[in-house]
């Protein structure tokens, strides 16, 4: 029988942690947790409306170069309004597009395999757009208009509600100390 396997949180690098952690509450992510330490470690996490994975970045989290994450998908049910929402927040994102050649999406520099627009039919996976963040960690937003198998769309109208990163995480698999964070309340305190 194969281990049910969760995706917790995605690590992200970034050069600048307070200036990351402006951004990314810019964009409405729950702020879960900000602990910084006495040797320099600090973790900060964020969790996107509706998903039940997060992102984590901070100092002496990981090695990778800031900005080198790329292609981190999102998942919304309605790509127009993720482009509008992403505009109206102050975020510098695509026109929404979709790929005329298989890996399109993923072609920063090259943008000659994409086609201006939403993919015919809005057919899910088909239609994208890309932000970063202030590092240059790269976020591809993708429409999916059915119901994955085993997976719930959540049916509020705007992108934020249906920010998901595709992997989801259950809360038996909290690490220890970040649920006993959460019960002390010391989760989600913003350190200044």
């Amino acid at each position: 029988m194969p281990i049910d396997l969760k995706l917790e949180a995605i690590v992200i690098p970034v050069s600048d942690v307070d200036r990351a952690k402006k951004f990314y509450a810019g964009l409405g992510w729950r702020l879960d947790a900000d602990f910084p330490f006495d040797n320099g470690f600090r973790v900060v996490q964020f969790t996107p409306p509706g998903s039940e994975c997060s992102i984590q970045f901070g100092t002496k989290v990981t090695n990778a170069a800031p900005g080198s994450a790329k292609g981190l998908y999102l998942i919304v049910s309605d790509i127009a309004a993720a482009h509008d929402e992403l505009v109206a927040l102050g975020v510098k994102v695509s026109e929404v597009f979709h790929a005329k050649t298989p890996g399109a999406q993923f072609q920063l520099d090259d943008k000659s395999g994409r086609v201006s627009g939403p993919a015919p039919d809005h057919a899910s996976y088909r239609s994208f757009v890309t932000f970063s963040d202030p590092d240059g960690n790269g976020w591809l937003p993708q429409e999916v208009t059915t119901t994955p198998p085993r997976r719930h769309l959540h049916p509020r109208p705007t992108w934020q509600a249906h920010f998901d990163v595709r992997r989801p995480r259950t809360a038996s698999t909290k690490s220890a100390p970040a649920a006993s964070a959460m019960k002390t309340g010391l989760s989600g305190t913003p350190r200044t």
